[in-house]
């Protein structure tokens, strides 16, 4: 399915710092090429994406006793949408 290549929203100081210049942050599949995700938001959210950043966040390393191992791998992505566009990730006040 396809929302479940978005894997969610990241709310960090700096990604809400980046909505106020139409620009949005999500971690995705590793799998995606910037293309697919251009399109893939395209669709959810129903606006026009200009640009697409992407990087990948080293492993963290995680300990269970004396087994060691790392977390599961993402791909962080920063979208710029069209400028009077917006997405709607933080609820709204009523």
């Amino acid at each position: 399915m396809i929302i479940e290549l978005v894997k969610y929203p990241v709310l960090t100081e700096k990604s809400v710092r980046l909505m106020d210049t139409n620009q949005y942050t999500f971690d995705v599949d590793l799998k995606l090429t910037k293309p697919q995700i251009k399109t893939l938001i395209e669709e959810l959210f129903r606006v026009e994406v200009i640009g697409v950043n992407t990087h990948r966040p080293p492993k963290k390393r995680r300990r269970m006793g004396y087994t060691q191992g790392t977390k599961a791998s993402y791909k962080r992505v920063i979208v710029s949408v069209k400028r009077g566009q917006s997405i709607q990730i933080l609820p709204t006040d009523k």
